[in-house]
């Protein structure tokens, strides 16, 4: 019965966005209810989105409706009364895989704050794209703000780490180097020793506990630059029609041949613990 009203509740917010052109989101919402509580059931139905249509047929609807008339007019009744003004918004793929929301605001759709942060970390996509766009440009200082508050500080492997993975991962043919994290020590803390032939010298360059832009630079500008050049353009690669699947405060996406991209959700902003 739960799973039926969720169901119901689901279908019914899928309808919101539907008939903004001829309506507003607040007209569908109070069509709706009145649709159920009136039992005008195939006229609630009318209401909702294709997509919620092919999720649920008009026989399957009626049926639910009717095996829980009470849990559906429960929904009714909650979605008449909408704690806030509706806000109608929609999210465009870019083709490097960056997601751009826009809001409708006063007839006209209008861009979110977010279209003018080339650095942003509000979702892990978008701090991906961020990463990948300041390691581009060299701005190690931004690069930074991706990295998890415990693996900048008190970890002696600092960049060391992300470059010695970066070798041993292409060296196995995987392409899935250890990034911020190993960056601060992670994996990259074995694999420096590990043999292989991997170069010590970014490992070397981390130096002091603290992870700094400068031995980020020191690391991936060094003798692993072109294995991790090659990771970053997998990823690359793999962003724009890639999965990134969310839970809690965790994250991952999967890219190459094996490779995952990790987040992690830290003071409300999502930041790359491995890749």
């Amino acid at each position: 019965m739960k799973r039926t009203a969720l169901l119901l509740f689901s279908l019914a917010l899928s309808a919101c966005g539907s008939s903004y052109a001829q309506q507003g989101p607040s007209d569908t919402l109070r069509a709706y209810a009145q649709a159920l509580q009136e039992g005008r059931v195939d006229a609630a139905y009318r209401l909702l989105s294709d997509e919620a249509k092919r999720s649920m047929s008009l026989e399957a609807f009626r049926r639910a409706v009717r095996d829980n008339p009470d849990d559906a007019l429960e929904i009714a009744r909650a979605i008449a009364r909408p704690a806030a003004d509706p806000v109608v918004t929609a999210t465009v793929t870019m083709p490097n895989g960056e997601e751009l929301l826009l809001v409708f605001e006063g007839g006209r759709w209008r861009l979110d704050a977010a279209a003018v942060d080339l650095y942003g970390q509000a979702t892990p996509r978008q701090a991906l794209v961020g990463f990948l766009r300041a390691f581009e440009r060299r701005r190690y200082d931004i690069v930074m703000r991706y990295v998890p508050d415990a693996e900048k500080e008190g970890l002696v492997d600092a960049a060391g780490g992300a470059a010695d993975a970066a070798v041993e991962a292409s060296a196995a043919g995987a392409a899935q180097p250890a990034g911020p994290e190993g960056a601060a020590g992670g994996a990259g803390a074995d694999a420096a020793q590990k043999p292989g032939g991997r170069p010590g010298t970014a490992r070397a360059a981390a130096g002091a506990a603290q992870l700094t832009p400068e031995k980020l630079k020191t690391a991936w500008e060094g003798p692993q630059r072109e294995q991790i050049n090659r990771v970053v353009q997998a990823i690359k690669a793999a962003l724009p029609t890639a999965t990134i699947e969310e839970t809690g405060d965790s994250a991952s996406m999967a890219y190459g041949a094996g490779g995952t991209v990790a987040f992690t959700r830290e003071h409300g902003v999502w930041k790359i613990k491995d890749f």
